[in-house]
């Protein structure tokens, strides 16, 4: 049986990530391009300008094969200081290890963890040390009962600041990237006080899927969407088939405000 936290899972748990607070009464929207770019500080300009709430702004990138680009790294760090000094969104950055979360230090207001890093016990319970918000991705082939398993890692060394993200897991369909979980976000809901958000970009894998697998999760009381965008997504140095544009962001910042009206 999964032992979680002595909690009231019907007592939401807000999450402050700077500026932004997840877990509220109005669902936030984290976008911005897959990885920071040479060019980050103009996309990330463009994609504040649509309403964000936050700007994803990843230096270190698991890919799935070794030549693919795998992230500036900390050499990108002064980008994401003209970023932050000129937009004042938090920045969440993707970490593979501790000594990323030791390079990044001050510079961002939260850290991801992705997919493929959600049974690295080490890193969780590094997080949980550090006391920084984490914004957990449910593994590709994770059960719902081991994603949450994977937060107490983080929660039992001390930090509750924990926002879990259902990404889409892997099964036997091939048509699409991944298969959205929406199931998933009901029940991570009611099990625990965790905030649950929503990446319809990587369970989709095309951009012309994203706004309704968006709409859904907040159809479905999502907590908020990780979304990535690109003032010119063809042209996205990752994944650039499942980024939006900065119109199509515009106008889901939009549905977002109707959602919250509609809850």
């Amino acid at each position: 049986m999964l032992q979680i936290s002595e909690a009231n899972p019907h007592s939401r748990r807000l999450v402050r990530i700077g500026s932004m607070v997840v877990g509220g009464s109005r669902p936030v929207i984290i976008a911005g391009p897959c990885a920071v770019e040479p060019a980050y500080v103009e996309q990330a300009m463009s994609c504040a300008g649509a309403g964000i709430d936050a700007l994803r702004a990843c230096l270190f990138k698991p890919r799935t094969h070794p030549d693919s680009f795998q992230g500036l790294g900390a050499a990108a760090l002064p980008l994401l200081a003209e970023v932050r000094q000129r937009t004042g969104l938090p920045l969440i950055s993707e970490v593979l290890a501790v000594e990323d979360a030791e390079a990044l230090g001050e510079s961002v207001d939260g850290f991801q963890v992705g997919a493929r890093s959600m049974h690295n016990v080490r890193l969780l319970e590094a997080l949980g040390e550090l006391g920084r918000p984490v914004i957990l991705k449910r593994g590709l082939a994770a059960t719902i009962d081991e994603w949450i398993a994977a937060s107490e890692y983080i929660r039992r060394r001390g930090n509750d600041e924990v926002v879990l993200c259902e990404r889409g897991i892997r099964t036997f369909e091939p048509r699409t990237r991944n298969t959205l979980d929406l199931n998933a976000v009901l029940i991570a809901r009611e099990l625990t006080d965790l905030p649950v958000i929503v990446d319809p970009s990587h369970a989709a894998g095309n951009r012309d899927w994203v706004p309704a697998l968006a709409r859904a999760a907040l159809a479905v009381g999502a907590d908020g969407l990780l979304v990535e965008a690109h003032p010119a997504p063809a042209l996205a140095w990752t994944d650039s088939a499942q980024a939006i544009d900065v119109a199509e962001l515009t106008e889901l910042v939009s549905a977002t405000a109707v959602a919250v009206a509609g809850r």
